[in-house]
Formats: C-alpha cells, structure tokens, sequence
C-alpha cells in the first residue's frame, strides 16, 4: 500500500469501520444460512422461506435513509455506536426469549436490518477523511466489510446443527460485542465531516437524474450480492439437495471473492473510469445470470457460474461508489444513504422474487431471468449517461468516465 494513501487519513477509522460493516453484514444475512434449518422447524413455505431471509435487507434499505440523516445531525460514531447497541439487545433478547413462529421471525428479521444499515455510517465515515484521488480504494476497503457473508455461510449452519439454530443467535452478539468496544475505543469523525443536512437537500438530490441512475446501478450491483448472499444456501438444499452445511459451504464459495473485490472495483473505476467498468460488469452479470434462468446446469456448473456473477456484482459495488463521491462531492453521506437503500431494496426484491418464484412456478427461473434483464437495462443505463458525462465539460472534467 502506497505510503501517501496511509498519511492521507486515519487508518485506525479505517480499521474500525471496516469490522464494524463486517460484523453487522454477517449479521444481517444471518438468516440466510440458518433458513433451511428454521424453515424446518417452523414448516415455512418456499415463499416464507424468501421472504423471511429478504425482511432483513428491506429494512436495511430504509433504515440506511435515516442513518444518512442521523449522521448528518449527531456525527457518524455517536450513530454507529447507538446502532450497534441495538443490535446487540435484538439478538440477545431473541435468545433469550426464543421465537416460535414466522411472525416472529420477520420481527427479527426487522432487528437484523438495523445491521444492514451499518453501511449508511461506516463508508462517509472514512470517505470524509481520504481525498478524491484515494476514494475509490478507501470506500472498496470499508465497503469489504461484505466479507462477513462468507463467515456467515461458514460457519452459521454447522453451529446451528450443533447448538441449535436459536442458540447461534446469542452467540452471534458475542463478536458484535468485540467490535463495538474497539469501535469506541479508537474510530473518530473526520474534522472535514460537512455541515448537518436538511430535507431540503433530499429533495434537491432526488430531483437529480444522476441521483436516480448511481441508485438503480447500485440496486443492482449490492442488490444482486446481498440478494444471493441471503438466499443461495435455500436455492442449492432446494435446487440440489444439498444438506444445510454443505449448501453454506457452496454460498462462502459463491461469495468469497465477490466480497473481496471490492476495492478491486474502486481501483479498477480510479483506473479506467467508473463508467466504462460498469458497463463491462453489466454485461457479464446479465451473460451468467441468464444461463442460470434458462437452464439447470449440474452442481459444479451453477456454482463457478455464480461464482463469477458474484465476483463480478462485488466489483460493481465499488465501481458505483467511486463514482458517489465524484459526482456528488458534498453530499456524500446523504448519497449514500440513499445509493445504499435502494442497493438493499434491489436485494430484497431479488431474494423474496426467488421465493415466490419457486412457490408459484415450480422453478427458479422466472426469478433469474427478470435480474437479468435489469442488469442488462443498467448496462444501457451507464452507457448512456457516460456519453452524456463526455459531452458536458463540467462533467468530464469532475467524474473520470
């Protein structure tokens, strides 16, 4: 690593915001791994199954809008060590207490969303202390924090199988517990970090067109990572018959890079312009995930080629937040707050559209191939905007296309 990139902010920041998102991701997406062994016990229907492991993305998503507002009026640590906290009750208080039904499930699952909110905090919170020219890697290195899926998909079903699945709920809080003392202990807002925001401000980025288009592409991108990442261990036990643990192990697979490279991404944007490896990211992920919808391939098969899909999304989420902090240089926290929640809502709506698929179909498909048209349209999408982006001098000479 470059020595101007480590003088350049606070690495310790850098650190704590990293572990924060990673514990909170693999918290968020806990229901995932634990959903064939929770559907069991509770006689969920496919439908059920993918919405229970979609409810905790969904709220995410709109709780990353308020966490954007928070941070603008109280500073990113006070935010994240609040949030935190609450998470850690939910999981105690649902071990404790234990839950007996799907109701009680999606409420959980609701608590859950409170970590995927976590991403709404921990990026501006470092992106305020690096400049222009290091936020494509910096966000990639916070926003890796996704590598927590892995752990998840790891480990969650076969301490589910040996200490019972409400069991790994308490112990879940444990790590989160670690993180939050080493949280308070030595991450602090950036000096730089803007002025709060008013609604007023929404308003006016939401009646920008860019706004609209770095949100859809990321509603793909995240959508698509955190949307798999959450219902692939249901799909292969479904699909292929998988026992609970083996069907994690083929999800940390599936995810494993895709949640490495994401500084990838930011670096490969920094290089060649965000604009151009979003394009080619698009392309490959609507190429895999159509094969996938139009045919069962064996086991190995679907799984290098989801594989590839979801190293491909992991790149594009950081490709699209090198764009954020270009194109909207002053409202970073603001945007992402709102990148960020429609990143989850494209995650809840592949996740439960998987379900329901299933349940009313007979099949995955329909499910896939709708994705896969989405990427395609964002494709056209960040073509477009990158021609327009060329032709406007402002543009060109503000975001690297």
């Amino acid at each position: 690593m470059q020595k101007s990139f480590l003088k350049a902010g606070h690495l310790p920041t850098l650190v704590a915001c990293f572990l924060y998102f990673d514990l909170s991701f693999a918290v968020w997406v806990l229901l995932g791994p634990l959903a064939v062994l929770i559907a069991d016990d509770l006689n969920l229907q496919p439908g059920q199954k993918g919405l229970m492991v979609a409810t905790p993305v969904l709220v995410g998503a709109l709780l990353r809008v308020l966490n954007g507002v928070l941070v603008g009026h109280w500073k990113a640590r006070r935010v994240g060590i609040a949030m935190q906290l609450v998470v850690i009750a939910g999981l105690g208080l649902a071990w404790l207490l234990g839950l007996h039904s799907f109701g009680q499930m999606l409420m959980l699952g609701g608590l859950l969303g409170v970590a995927g909110a976590s991403f709404a905090i921990a990026l501006p919170m470092v992106s305020y202390w690096y400049p222009q020219e290091h936020q494509g890697v910096v966000l990639g290195l916070a926003g890796a924090g996704n590598s927590g899926t892995v752990f998840t998909s790891l480990f969650a079903p076969a301490l589910a199988l040996a200490l019972g699945w409400q069991n790994v709920l308490g112990l879940a809080a444990l790590p989160l517990l670690a993180v939050l003392i080493y949280f308070i202990l030595v991450a602090r807002d950036s000096p730089k970090s803007p002025a709060p925001r008013t609604l007023a401000d929404y308003r006016r980025l939401l009646g920008t067109p860019d706004a609209w288009w770095l949100m859809f592409f990321y509603g793909i991108t995240f959508g698509g990572f955190v949307g798999l990442a959450s219902f692939l261990p249901i799909y292969f036990n479904d699909q292929y018959q998988l026992s609970p643990v083996t069907a994690g192990y083929f999800t940390a697979g599936c995810v494993f890079i895709g949640s490495f490279v994401r500084p990838l991404g930011g670096a490969l944007a920094d290089r060649i312009g965000g604009t151009k490896a979003l394009a080619a990211i698009y392309g490959v992920v609507a190429l895999l995930l159509a094969i996938i919808a139009v045919e069962k391939q064996p086991v190995v098969g679907a799984l290098a080629t989801l594989a590839v899909a979801m190293t491909a999304l992991g790149m594009g989420n950081g490709a699209v937040f090198q764009l954020v902090p270009q194109r909207f240089e002053g409202d970073v926290g603001i945007m992402t707050g709102l990148v960020g929640m429609t990143g989850g809502v494209g995650g809840f709506c592949l996740a439960a559209g998987l379900g329901y698929a299933r349940q009313f179909t007979g099949s995955y498909s329909y499910g896939f191939g709708i994705f896969a048209l989405m990427a395609l349209f964002a494709w056209g999408g960040v073509s477009l905007i990158r021609l327009r982006w060329r032709r406007d001098p402002a543009m060109l000479n503000s975001v690297s296309v």
